[in-house]
């Protein structure tokens, strides 16, 4: 047992959490492969993710795009390409949505829905600007990286890639236990005003709609979660970014109402997402660098 533990911490956490998250995917598919559409190509997938992670962290990292296929592209890939596999897993594992449930909480608290008091303030120039800041979602986490690496903050990376990964996975694990469309799909017939933009917000929801297809990714709000979690930690370690940021992000978090996809409350559940990825990652992160002080420089 001690030997298990050991060879665990050994892990790069950033691995580990991958490791982890896709094995449990790939047992539950397998373990719901009557129900399960598209089984060959899952199973193909989280195989494929699992081995490029381990051979990854074998090789040697010393060539220059070695390292940044390791530290920016794969954990990109694996993020991107389980969250495009959970179109054929969620709903057909946990068919019970809970949007029913989530509607009536946001009216319990506002006696309407959010997105209906929204649409007093919505104009296609607005449209145009929060549908830009929803989605800096897909680029901030990527930018923040970077810049960390090019600053030469190497330890500040690791730690960071972590609680991303350790963020985005609960988030995902949060749409298998709750799943939701949210309100674009289950109040669409109650909105009086067309969400429109000026010049590019209409382009915008086309290709998001194209690209993320029809999910169950509503709660908590992944959008909500990670931006928080990068404001946690550009506000340690890149002060400038967090300053540079916080409009940006105070913005797409209101866009997730705003552009309606999300409820209040899935906004509500992605700061708690944020808290719990604190909570639980910085602890066994501490851990993980006592095992490995002499081993991480």
């Amino acid at each position: 047992m001690e030997r298990l533990i050991r060879a665990i911490f050994k892990i790069r956490p950033a691995d580990l959490v991958t490791i982890m998250f896709t094995l449990f995917l790939l047992i539950l598919v397998i373990t719901h492969q009557n129900v399960v559409p598209r089984f060959t190509y899952l199973v193909s997938l989280y195989t494929t993710l699992l081995i490029t992670q381990l051979i990854l962290m074998k090789i040697k990292k010393e060539n220059r795009f070695l390292k940044l296929f390791y530290n920016i592209i794969f954990p990109t890939i694996c993020v991107l390409s389980i969250f495009d596999s959970l179109e054929w897993v969620v709903h057909y594992i946990n068919p019970h949505d809970i949007d029913a449930k989530l509607i009536m909480i946001d009216y319990m608290i506002f006696q309407n829905h959010p997105t209906l008091i929204l649409e007093k303030i919505t104009y296609p120039i607005l449209t145009d600007i929060l549908q830009i800041a929803y989605s800096t979602y897909y680029f901030i986490p990527i930018v923040f990286g970077i810049l960390l690496l090019r600053n030469g903050q190497k330890k500040e990376f690791e730690r960071s890639l972590f609680l991303v990964l350790f963020c985005f996975y609960l988030s995902y694990l949060g749409y298998i236990l709750f799943p939701a469309l949210g309100p674009r799909f289950s109040i669409s017939h109650l909105q009086t005003v067309k969400l429109e933009g000026f010049l590019i917000a209409d382009k915008i929801q086309n290709i998001l709609n194209k690209l993320e297809g029809i999910k169950r990714d509503a709660f908590p709000s992944g959008h909500t979660g990670i931006a928080l979690t990068i404001l946690y930690l550009s506000f340690i370690f890149q002060r400038k970014f967090f300053w540079f940021s916080l409009p940006i992000i105070s913005a797409l978090i209101f866009s997730t109402v705003y552009c309606r996809y999300h409820y209040v409350i899935d906004i509500i559940a992605g700061i708690f997402l944020t808290i719990i990825t604190v909570l639980i990652g910085e602890p066994y992160y501490k851990i993980w660098l006592k095992y490995n002080q002499k081993d991480f420089n």
